[in-house]
């Protein structure tokens, strides 16, 4: 908490259940926002597969509430939609870096949610002049990233067996999967960029134009610790489908708002393993 101390006195929190249209009807007439980072979402890929109609009905519905109380209540703010690269789905080899005009092939029920917030939010632009920007994100991490996410779940285990918690044994899932990683820090000036300077009704990839698998990830990682560890595959980090290869191209982006990425990815992996050793 204390890299945001200096901003806790002002922050006011108001709470709301998005599913509930009512409570977000309430909020947005009584708060009416100037600018609004709509991030909530049910954001686990693995877990839209055990809960698929809840992941879907979660993330659209939350969305379609926010935007009816925006619109009914004439609020003027500016909406940040955060989509996904999930929503490309099967990409060919012939077809990366992914621009925005790429053909979307979701292969997740969390990125047919994703496309279903994605084309909302265009449509709520069209038809009712709400100022709605699309972002889709590449994979983001960086300390505090939640322990159910790979890169944070491999710098935990090695945290934890540093600390003599665990065996020195990491589980782990399809480390050959490629990605495309941005640190959550710069992912978040781009979040304020595209509202200061996005297009209304436009989408735009935010990413870093590089990819590595997981395995190199993992291994980056190691190469931060003394400790010997035996990497083991692990059948419930599976999923039933997976997508080969994110790769991301965020011309569209950088040419409309000047952004980058600045963080290399292995401060951002380090911070992320400090993080983690942190940790009571």
């Amino acid at each position: 908490m204390n890299h945001i101390r200096h901003l806790l006195g002002r922050i006011r929190l108001v709470e709301c259940e998005l599913r509930d249209p009512i409570s977000v009807d309430t909020l947005i007439r009584e708060e009416r926002p100037e600018r609004i980072f709509h991030l909530a979402a049910q954001s686990f890929v693995p877990a839209s597969w055990n809960s698929p109609i809840d992941t879907i009905c979660n993330n659209v519905a939350g969305e379609v509430h926010l935007f009816e109380a925006v619109r009914s209540h004439g609020v003027d703010c500016r909406i940040q939609i955060a989509c996904s690269s999930e929503e490309y789905g099967h990409v060919n080899p012939d077809e990366v870096p992914i621009k925005e005009t790429n053909p979307i092939r979701p292969l997740s029920p969390y990125a047919i949610s994703k496309v279903a917030q994605d084309y909302l939010g265009y449509q709520y632009y069209r038809s009712c002049g709400l100022h709605t920007v699309m972002t889709r994100t590449f994979n983001h991490t960086g300390p505090r990233r939640g322990e159910s996410f790979v890169t944070s779940s491999l710098a935990k285990q090695i945290a934890d067996i540093e600390k003599g918690k665990k065996d020195p044994v990491i589980h782990v899932g399809n480390l050959q999967a490629k990605r495309d990683f941005t640190d959550v820090r710069d992912v978040v000036r781009a979040y304020w960029l595209a509202l200061e300077k996005g297009g209304a009704g436009e989408t735009y990839n935010i990413a870093s134009g590089t990819c590595c698998a997981i395995e190199e990830v993992l291994q980056k990682l190691l190469s931060f610790s003394t400790v010997q560890i035996r990497i083991e595959e692990d059948p419930a980090r599976l999923r039933p489908s997976d997508v080969e290869i994110l790769l991301g191209d965020y011309t569209k982006f950088h040419r409309k708002t000047g952004w980058k990425p600045e963080i290399p990815f292995e401060r951002t992996l380090e911070d992320l393993l400090n993080y983690w050793r942190s940790q009571p």
